[in-house]
């Protein structure tokens, strides 16, 4: 573990983000399963801070919630700053000075709470190269194609950091054909506006620093050249990584940086393991595990928390939020949402997994099937077309297809129980409170809201009775009565309802239904 770490950072998310044209505050906007300011603190966490300390204004309470809960979720003390009504970067450093500690030594990162992709590695690069070379200030740089609107990084002979000119600032100087900075316009490397200081000289030169501009804002960069004027050392530390210093203003953006992070996260679970067939269309967030050599098919979501094992097939299609998959598990065409599938287990196609689904090991949830706070053991089956909720399934037990387990008497919620080793015939319903013991039947087509003992089948159905004529008398003239007359004619037997009048053994029939 490196040994450098600074002593503070300061995430500036003050800003109103009046381009976002949203109710929600900028860096509360959320890409790859984080809200951007998240993203911005566990970067400063990772590096190893002694403080942390966000500042806010803009919605600035529901921005202090989020903070005081994500830190505690994620174990990260921080501090917040209010700035006042005095503008300006310089002026946010300065509040947010106000809240550490009054003998705070050491190095200083200045952040932003709208540049999610900056690496936890590039600010301990960037302490680094700070306190290697004994600096006052160093300064995050970057060189690209094209720098337009960026500021411009300007170098003396001996190539420190002479300062920084605005664009506005170097083409004005180019079209009044100033000598000293003519040549401003053609620098392509740009400042990032993300910093390391030596916290004493910071807050020495934030205290000098005015708001005596156009815009009647105290700027931080002012703090470079002051300190430069007092002799200490202004350097630049430079990446080649653009993304990292990249900020968010409005929502083309945003989703520009949710593509390049979900590119990035998909790519490192190819690198640890895992198959991704299609990286284009498929989303991972970045607290998502996923295991070696399992295959994840096109257009499959896997958001917040969710944990996948080894040798798993997910997708496609497929949507999974805070789900555990175990080991040698398949998931096809399903939503899942805090939920938890065993080991060798089945799911889908077309499932709906909701909070609370337990399935076991090597248990199977089928198509068409709902699940809600059920507990299905392992081995179980509900193989199709069925609303399993608040449910306690045992091992190896099957549950037949179209049942209802039957949970909500309009005021309060039931739980039905169904015994290891028991079968459930089809288009059943289960009128919980109910116990189906273990090694228990419920025959097919049954409304059970009675307790089934061991080794008892529940029949709990209407007999049959089939009338004869019937179709005659009140579908006369129609293609039905035409055929029923048709089959008359060829059998007689059959017409007399021969066949369907025939005694049938109740306990014989019950045994029919049950789908596997």
């Amino acid at each position: 573990m490196n040994d450098v770490r600074p002593d503070a950072v300061i995430i500036l998310a003050a800003g109103e983000g009046t381009r976002m044209k949203s109710t929600l505050p900028k860096v509360l906007h959320p890409i790859g399963g984080a809200p951007l300011l998240g993203h911005a603190m566990r970067a400063a966490a990772g590096a190893g801070a002694s403080e942390t300390v966000v500042v806010i204004r803009h919605q600035r309470d529901r921005v202090a919630d989020f903070i005081a809960a994500y830190g505690e979720r994620w174990q990260i003390p921080c501090r917040t700053a209010d700035q006042d009504e005095v503008k300006g970067t310089g002026r946010a450093a300065e509040c947010a000075l106000d809240v550490l500690p009054a003998d705070l030594s050491g190095t200083v990162l200045v952040t932003y709470g709208d540049v999610p992709l900056l690496a936890t590695q590039t600010l301990v690069d960037l302490t680094s190269a700070h306190e290697a070379g004994g600096n006052a200030v160093t300064v995050l740089t970057a060189e690209v194609e094209n720098p337009t609107g960026y500021g411009r990084i300007l170098r003396d002979e001996s190539g420190s950091v002479a300062g920084i000119i605005e664009h506005k600032d170097a083409l004005a100087a180019r079209e009044a054909g100033d000598a000293k900075l003519a040549h401003a316009l053609d620098i392509r490397e740009i400042n990032s506006g993300i910093y390391a200081f030596d916290a004493i000289v910071l807050r020495e030169s934030l205290a000098k620093v005015t708001t005596d501009n156009a815009q009647g804002e105290k700027y931080l960069t002012d703090v470079l050249a002051l300190a430069r004027a007092a002799g200490g050392r202004v350097e630049a530390h430079t990446i080649t990584d653009l993304w990292q210093t990249e900020g968010v203003n409005d929502k083309v953006q945003l989703a520009a940086m949710g593509r390049e992070l979900n590119r990035r996260v998909v790519a490192q679970a190819m690198r640890d393991g895992a198959i991704v067939i299609d990286p284009a269309t498929t989303f991972v967030d970045v607290d998502v595990s996923i295991g070696r050599d399992t295959v994840v098919q096109p257009n499959t979501q896997l958001r917040g928390a969710t944990t996948i094992g080894a040798r798993c097939e997910i997708g496609p299609d497929t949507t999974l939020v805070d789900t555990e998959v175990a080991d040698d598990a398949s998931v096809v065409r399903t939503q899942a949402n805090l939920a938890t599938i065993g080991a060798g287990a089945s799911v889908g196609p077309f499932s709906y997994l909701r909070p609370g689904t337990e399935l076991g090991a090597k248990g199977k949830i089928g198509g068409f099937v709902e699940t809600k706070n059920a507990q299905i053991g392992d081995g179980a089956k509900v193989p199709h077309l069925t609303y399993c909720g608040d449910a306690v399934i045992g091992e190896g037990a099957n549950i037949g297809a179209g049942t209802i387990f039957a949970n909500y008497d309009g005021v309060n919620k039931h739980t039905t129980h169904v015994g290891a080793h028991s079968f459930v015939g089809s288009d059943s319903v289960l009128i919980a409170p109910v116990t189906i013991a273990p090694g228990a039947y419920v025959a097919a087509g049954s409304a059970v809201d009675g307790d089934v003992e061991a080794g008892q089948m529940a029949v709990a159905r209407g007999r049959q009775r089939n009338i004869d004529g019937w179709v005659e008398r009140r579908r006369a003239g129609t293609k039905t009565a035409d055929a029923a007359r048709d089959v008359a004619h060829a059998s007689p037997r059959a017409a007399a309802g021969e066949a369907a009048s025939t005694s049938v053994d109740e306990e014989s029939s019950a045994d029919e239904g049950i789908t596997k």
